[in-house]
């Protein structure tokens, strides 16, 4: 049995479905963050951070800052819909190692009308199908996950559908942490009867809050849905409130239930006079609740760098209002594509967002006269008025019936494109019974009358307990179909020494190609699909296209399969390594053996960080060991600096050369070791060359002794300098 994670080693999911009949969750409910109240990481206090991870990875810029990887407060959210729950187990290890301890799971929407539990691995189209088997799995990967990283993580996926009761109650026997669960979703986007929706929410509810699972609810779709959504903030507000009170009434804890509030609008709209007044109006209206902050898919289309911008001014107003937890969607969302890496990049930019933004409260403050007070107060205002109206022509069924929501006219105006549905229609009609006088469960956690004779403490005491009293009783079933499992699955993707890309499932072989092609949009984008094919990509499918000028050129990205010969891991040349000397151990000898170096950024390149955080004490450069550095600066003739090597009897050159245009690094590299050899030096000097886009292998093919990319840093270039003249291999592993 797998006990725990190796970080250097694969998530084994043949080794999670081992006696999966016999696994129980270890733990119910929601976890929170903790605040982290020493505040510091590296040499920065923070006012806002969380318990640090035990193992995690840092975002890219922590190289500069010790490595640091600070947590932010808010509960972070990845949502995963790849269809194969085996995939998603390494997907959300990749997340949680990042930051997220919320791991959503999203339902396929064709489930939403089954009338039972569904059993087996199945592979869903749109999500994945919810069974016990795969939840089961998942929570006990998760358990082993949490582990490596040092922190409870959150598991959830959806209540909803006719099977809503039934799923409530497998998911708070297996453990799942939290859910969304709102009937109004039910009625206005899957058209199951509005009756029976609200009579499995009440029942599904109780079993949540037996559970002490988070409920998150679905208002936030209406937003998503309507016409025009930035006009529905009244009616959001009143959805909110139905579902929250609902809630409350059939027993869960304020603490446990959660507003899924979406900013209304995104650029180019002037989103922040719409979105921070309706990110306040909540916030008053519902402050004894729970905010789950996501980003508005509606205006996602398929531009990475549009949806980023976009999710990041959403957690500008976050982090202006509240967040308890902050759900990040995908930049490739309007691409309807679950790559793998994109759940990282949004985890990445919550993170980062968050982090940067740590104490901004402390030196701002949201204006309390003037427009946003004002416009805040005008949404709750419409909002209270649109509930009046709801009360005044009969209740919440009627107001559906005659289409008062997911209209886009702000109220009280309306554009007669409501969703309408009837009382006496939908999915599982006329489904509701009414219970005799002497109705008796023998379960617990269960909602409405349930005549349980007096003799008896706990209703389920007659069956000597129920599932959720003893998870030993519950009945396992393991797969069902003899071709749609995941041992099948597992089979034809099982590991043979050979690596394949992937963006989605284990071995698809799929990649991604950008292509800037200088034609209008029409043959640009038929030439890109044409140029995938000549590469030998397979299934060629257009994902982005962004015009740059309509005669000029298209930005054009592609994605397709793989086509080659299997690339074999034993076969493979992999990058060398290089083991630094200790700190002490080169200090030592720059001490007993004093060290020149010449340094400079050659030819027409005016770039100097790079080369100043090599060399600069300040920067744990070289001259942190005791080296003396002759700084030449930028834009320096190589002629300029092989003399000055000369006249100062340095012991090494370090030629900085991070242009990179018409192979002009190259080209200097080779200059550089021809002028040492016309000059008679070159075997009295180590050449030493970096940049952003030089590697060993180029600079060593160019005549340098060496060549440091990025990454690289001081430490590396002093420990191969003093190698060098030690005369010790550079032990390259």
């Amino acid at each position: 049995m797998l006990e725990k994670l190796d970080e250097n080693k694969k998530l084994m999911v043949e080794e999670v479905l081992k006696d999966l009949d016999k696994y129980e969750p270890k733990w119910r409910g929601w976890h929170w963050r903790e605040k982290y109240d020493n505040g510091k990481a590296g040499e920065f206090t923070y006012r806002e951070i969380s318990t640090p991870l035990k193992k995690s990875q840092p975002l890219p810029a922590a190289r500069s800052f010790e490595n640091i990887d600070p947590q932010p407060l808010p509960v972070i959210t990845t949502e995963i819909a790849s269809g194969r729950f085996e995939d998603d187990l390494r997907r959300m290890r990749m997340a949680a190692w990042h930051g997220a301890d919320h791991l959503m799971v999203i339902r396929t929407a064709g489930q939403s009308h089954y009338d039972g539990l569904i059993e087996g691995t199945p592979e869903g189209i749109g999500g994945v199908p919810i069974t016990r088997k795969e939840v089961r799995a998942t929570r006990k990967a998760i358990d082993l996950i949490e582990e490596e990283v040092g922190r409870k993580i959150n598991f959830h996926s959806y209540v909803s559908g006719v099977a809503g009761p039934d799923i409530a109650v497998m998911f708070a026997e297996e453990g799942v942490n939290g859910a969304h669960q709102d009937p109004q979703y039910n009625v206005l986007y899957r058209n199951i009867n509005m009756c029976r929706s609200f009579v499995d929410a009440a029942v599904a509810k109780k079993i949540m809050a037996w559970a002490g699972m988070l409920q998150i609810d679905g208002a936030h779709n209406a937003n998503a849905t309507a016409m025009k959504g930035y006009n529905v903030m009244p009616e959001l507000m009143v959805q909110h409130a139905i579902n929250a009170k609902f809630s409350e009434l059939v027993g869960m804890k304020p603490e446990n239930i959660s507003l899924s509030t979406v900013p209304p609008t995104s650029a180019p709209a002037p989103c922040m006079r719409y979105d921070l007044p309706y990110a306040v109006a909540l916030r008053q209206f519902f402050r004894k609740y729970k905010m789950r902050a996501q980003m508005n898919t509606k205006y996602i289309e398929s531009c990475e760098r549009e949806a980023t911008v976009g999710h990041t001014l959403n957690l500008l107003i976050s982090e202006l209002t509240s967040a308890d937890i902050q759900s990040t969607i995908t930049p490739d969302e309007g691409r309807n594509v679950p790559w793998h890496y994109n759940n990282i990049h949004a985890v990445n930019t919550a993170k980062q967002s968050f982090i940067a933004m740590d104490g901004l409260m402390d030196m701002i403050e949201l204006k309390r006269n003037g427009y946003l007070p004002e416009k805040s107060r005008e949404i709750q205002e419409r909002a209270v008025l649109f509930l009046e109206e709801m009360l005044e022509v009969g209740g919440y069924f009627k107001a559906v019936a005659a289409g008062f929501f997911v209209d886009s006219g702000l109220y009280p105006e309306r554009n007669g494109d409501g969703i309408a549905r009837k009382m006496d229609g939908g999915d599982a009609v006329d489904t509701i019974v009414k219970r005799e006088e002497d109705y008796f469960a023998p379960v617990c956690a269960h909602f409405g009358h349930n005549h349980v004779p007096s003799q008896y403490k706990k209703p389920c005491d007659p069956i000597r307990e129920c599932t959720l009293c003893n998870h030993s009783k519950i009945k396992y079933i393991d797969e069902l179909d003899d071709n749609d499992n995941v041992f099948k699955r597992m089979e034809r993707v099982k590991e043979d020494g050979t690596v394949f890309p992937e963006v989605q499932w284990a071995k698809d072989g799929y990649v991604k190609v950008t292509l800037c092609i200088p034609e209008n949009e029409q043959i640009s984008e038929a030439a890109a699909l044409e140029m995938g094919k000549r590469m030998n990509l397979k299934d060629v499918e257009l994902v982005h296209k962004q015009v740059l000028q309509k005669a000029e050129g298209t930005l054009v990205e592609i994605k397709g399969i793989c086509d080659f010969v299997p690339v074999r891991r034993d076969e493979l040349v992999l990058p060398k390594r290089r083991k630094v000397l200790p700190n002490q151990v080169m200090k030592d000898y720059v001490k007993e053996h004093p060290i020149k170096v010449v340094a400079a950024t050659v030819g027409e390149d005016e770039h100097s960080v790079g080369l100043r955080e090599v060399i600069d004490i300040k920067h744990g450069g070289v001259e942190k060991f005791g080296m003396e550095t002759i700084y030449l600066g930028t834009s320096c003739p190589l002629e300029k600096l092989v003399d000055a090597a000369i006249e100062s009897k340095a012991q090494a050159i370090l030629c900085s050369t991070v242009i990179t245009h018409n192979d002009v690094h190259t080209k200097n590299m080779k200059k550089l070791n021809d002028l040492c050899i016309e000059k008679g030096v070159r075997d009295k000097i180590i050449l030493v060359s970096g940049g952003t886009q030089v590697t060993d292998e180029i600079a060593r093919a160019n005549g340098m002794d060496v060549g440091f990319g990025r990454g690289s840093n001081g430490t590396d270039v002093a420990s191969f300098i003093i190698k060098k003249l030690m005369g010790v291999a550079d032990n390259e592993k």
